[in-house]
This record gives C-alpha cells, sequence and structure tokens, in this order.
C-alpha cells in the first residue's frame, strides 16, 4: 500500500507540528496580507451593544484598518447607524453583502427590510442578505421569513437576495432555501466542538452539505472563525496559536478552492459575551482597541 502523506495534509490543512509560534505567526501574516475575499464587519465599540447608534467616525475609522486585507465586507443591520456601512465601504472599493436584522419585533423587522431595499436602490448593495439565523433562534415562523424574503426580491430583482443561517438549516428548510438566489451559510467547526486538528476537514463536509441542499445555487459561507481566549467547547480549544492556525488553513482552502468565504470577525466585541460566554468577545482578528492580534 502506498500511503500519500502530502495528499492527507492537504485535505486537513497545512502541516503546523513542530512549528514554533514564531513560525505560525509568519504564516498568518501571510495569509493576511495576499488578501481576504471576505470579512464580517464589527462596527461596535468597548461599551457598545445592537441597538446603541452607531457614528460615521467609527466606521470609517475601522474600514480605514480593514481595507488593504478584504474584498467584500458583511454588515448585520440596516439601523442604527449600520445603514451607513455599505456606502463608506464603497467608498473604499469594498464590496457589501449587506444584512437586514431579523428578529421577534415586527416593527423593528420591518424598519430594516425597509432601509435594505433604500440601501440597495441607491447603489450599495453588492449581496441582500434578509435575516440572520431566524429559523436557528426560533424568532419568525418560516411563513414570515419567505415573506420578507419575497418583499426584498420583488423590490429589488436586480440584486441577489439570500438568507443566512447555519448550513443544516437549508437542509431543514428547503423552502426557504427554493426561495434564496444563492446559499449564505454559516460554518463553525468550533462551534460543533471539532477538534483544531480535523477542523478543515469537517468544514469541507459543512460545505458540501450546503452545496447539496442548494440544488446548483451558489454557496457563500458567510460567517467562520476562531475564538483565541475563553473556555474549551467539547474538542475546541480557544488560543492564540490556534486561532492563527484556523485563519490560515480557512483562507488556503478559500483560494484554493476559490471558494467565497467570510470570516468572522474584524475586531473583537465584548457584548458577544452576552450570548456565548467568555469566548464571544475574542472572535477578531484585530482586538476591541483596533489592535492586531497576531
Amino acid at each position: 500500500m502506498s500511503v500519500r502523506k502530502e495528499k492527507i495534509l492537504s485535505l486537513a490543512g497545512i502541516n503546523h507540528e513542530n512549528k514554533t509560534k514564531e513560525e505560525i505567526q509568519d504564516y498568518f501574516s501571510r495569509a493576511l496580507n495576499s488578501g481576504m475575499h471576505g470579512l464580517c464587519f464589527s462596527p461596535y465599540e468597548e461599551g457598545q451593544q445592537p441597538g446603541d447608534i452607531i457614528s460615521e467616525e467609527q466606521i470609517r475609522r475601522r474600514m480605514e484598518i480593514i481595507k488593504p486585507y478584504t474584498k467584500w465586507i458583511r454588515s448585520f443591520s440596516c439601523t442604527d447607524g449600520n445603514e451607513l456601512i455599505p456606502k463608506i465601504a464603497h467608498e473604499y472599493g469594498i464590496k457589501t453583502l449587506v444584512g437586514a436584522w431579523l428578529g421577534d419585533n415586527d416593527e423593528i423587522n420591518k424598519k430594516e427590510v425597509a432601509n435594505l431595499i433604500k440601501i440597495a436602490k441607491e447603489g450599495y448593495v453588492d449581496i441582500a442578505a434578509v435575516g440572520n439565523e431566524v429559523m436557528y433562534r426560533g424568532d419568525l415562523t418560516e411563513d414570515e421569513l419567505l415573506a420578507f424574503i419575497q418583499e426584498v426580491k420583488e423590490a429589488i430583482p436586480e440584486i441577489p437576495v439570500g438568507y443566512v443561517d447555519a448550513y443544516y438549516e437549508f437542509e431543514d428548510h428547503p423552502k426557504i432555501t427554493e426561495a434564496c438566489d444563492l446559499v449564505l451559510a454559516n460554518c463553525y467547526p468550533y462551534w460543533e466542538g471539532c477538534k483544531l486538528e480535523y477542523s478543515l476537514l469537517y468544514m469541507k463536509d459543512m460545505y458540501q452539505r450546503a452545496l447539496r441542499a442548494a440544488n446548483g445555487k451558489k454557496v457563500i459561507i458567510t460567517e467562520t472563525g476562531w475564538t483565541n481566549k475563553g473556555q474549551v467547547f467539547h474538542g475546541a480549544v480557544p488560543s492564540f496559536e490556534n486561532a492563527m492556525k484556523y485563519f490560515i488553513n480557512t483562507q488556503q482552502w478559500s483560494e484554493a478552492e476559490d471558494i467565497d468565504l467570510f470570516y468572522f470577525s474584524s475586531f473583537d466585541e465584548s457584548w458577544k459575551t452576552g450570548a456565548e460566554g467568555d469566548v464571544g468577545a475574542y472572535w477578531g482578528i484585530w482586538d476591541k482597541d483596533e489592535n492586531l492580534k497576531y
């Protein structure tokens, strides 16, 4: 029997065994500087949280930091100042995947959708996302979400419209998958307790499942990442080096396979600890003070 070791390593990512922290940091720097397809944009400064008003100044400051490293950004809301993100991104030559945040408040949902349509008609939306993990959270019924998706599709027929959720939700909700122009899938080996060593293989399986559910439609990975601090989640261990290794492997795979992937996230945001525990504050490539972490 002939074992092709290099093929096994390519499936699982770069072999980081016996590499020093400095060598891994060098790999990370090269991966970052070669550029990402997409980056999830974190607008909230320390002490802020969703619902607070974000300023044009803080958006511009953070956009200036990330602009050398990404072709696209993803935003999550179209209210409370977030509606400025797509316009400013276009000024910097960055394409936009713009999300309307949908929850269990009908008044806010209608405002989010109306603003998404308005921003798109002004020319600042390259892909429109109607909701994020709404089915996962159970905030709306399937029919309620479908109505919002259809409203946006009819209002801006020239722009691709999708919905963001965990990859497996597109298997479980074929009507939603069918309604979308493209499938926007969040894929987190970390949140399924996967060990770092197997995380890229697991990610590839997640992506293939989304592709099968999409039935020929384009699939974009809208979130993936690895936190660098916090409690261990089953086999997934947050650490400085693991976060770098995961970034390196996902970026190499994205480039090699020509897969559109948005990394989560740009900046650390402390408010996320409320939903995710202590790991929530450490998903960023840059820290809460906007310093590069790695």
